[in-house]
């Protein structure tokens, strides 16, 4: 398996799409996910990114906090990976709707939102994806504020375009099994959208992203990811991917940012926190797995990745 799914089984990824939109120019509207909000739907959530998939016409999104501005047309995916209120629209100079998740109703899985001032029509669907906070962390802080995917009149276009047409009718119709399928298309969406955005990295791009498309050092970063209790060492790793253990470390700390048993390392932590929430796992076991002969030892580098020791960690997030 390769690393990018590794994370994203692991992440264990959850959806709601909310908002079906249709939209007449000329018109604004100002959008706001936030954690809390996104928590009456989903309670679980540690941390999401919001999702805007245009199904026809044109629109502008811009991030307030910076101004940063991108255009979107059909088959055009815009992600917003921090919790980040932004704009929607035709026209920029008009006074803004509230379109953010806070103004929906507490029951609402999805609703139909229209506005505008009957001109040229756009339509889209919004969602968002939800994960545990300490796993996602690796993905997540690889993506910028603002990811514009432009899906195009491709074949997976075309695909979450009719799965998401399918998926609000059957859930507007409250059909058993809606919440699963809203989920899983937001999953889908996401998928594509990491895949496209992976291609169109440039050669000398750098970061976690980056380093799963190199085809040597997204095989380490597989290999770790699929063994992450083995004892690994950088010779036993370098030869499983071909490099010596000088040239593997270089790459792999050039494109990752830290050396790759330092990187194990925060891995093997980040599911030691997700057993951590999720489980009812003894603290020494959750420290076996995670490479520790001590708890002591555990808790020590547990603290330092995280802040708080195990156990305090542990009924923290689950309050």
């Amino acid at each position: 398996m390769d690393a990018l799914s590794d994370v994203l089984k692991s992440v264990r990824l959850e959806g709601a799409m909310y908002v079906n939109a249709e939209f007449t120019a000329p018109w604004c509207v100002t959008a706001a996910y936030g954690l809390d909000g996104v928590r009456r739907l989903l309670p679980s959530a540690e941390r999401v990114v919001f999702f805007h998939f245009l199904t026809e016409g044109t629109c502008k999104v811009r991030l307030i906090a910076d101004g940063q501005t991108e255009t979107l047309v059909k088959g055009d995916l815009v992600l917003l990976s921090q919790d980040s209120a932004h704009l929607l629209g035709s026209d920029f100079h008009i006074a803004p709707v509230d379109g953010s998740i806070q103004s929906m109703p507490k029951a609402v899985r999805i609703a139909n939102l229209s506005h505008g001032g009957g001109g040229a029509v756009t339509r889209f669907v919004c969602g968002y994806i939800a994960c545990s906070r300490s796993v996602c962390r690796l993905l997540f802080d690889a993506l910028p504020s603002m990811l514009r995917v432009s899906l195009g009149e491709s074949p997976a276009s075309t695909m979450l375009r009719d799965l998401i047409n399918i998926g609000v009718r059957e859930s507007a119709a409250a059909r058993p099994g809606a919440e699963s399928l809203l989920a899983k298309l937001s999953e889908l969406m996401f998928v594509e959208a990491m895949r496209h955005y992976i291609a169109s990295l440039p050669p000398d791009g750098k970061g976690w992203l980056a380093g799963v498309r190199d085809p040597q050092i997204g095989k380490a970063l597989a290999l770790l990811h699929g063994e992450p209790t083995r004892g690994w060492t950088v010779d036993e790793l370098g030869r499983a991917v071909a490099l010596s253990r000088s040239t593997l470390s270089e790459r792999f700390t050039e494109l990752v940012g830290e050396p790759p048993m330092q990187y194990l390392t925060r891995w093997r932590l980040a599911l030691a926190a997700q057993s951590l929430r999720t489980g009812a796992e003894a603290i020494t076991r959750v420290a076996e797995h995670a490479g520790y002969e001590s708890e002591a030892a555990f808790s020590r580098a547990f603290k330092r990745e995280f802040g708080l020791p195990p156990a305090t960690w542990r009924r923290a997030e689950r309050v």
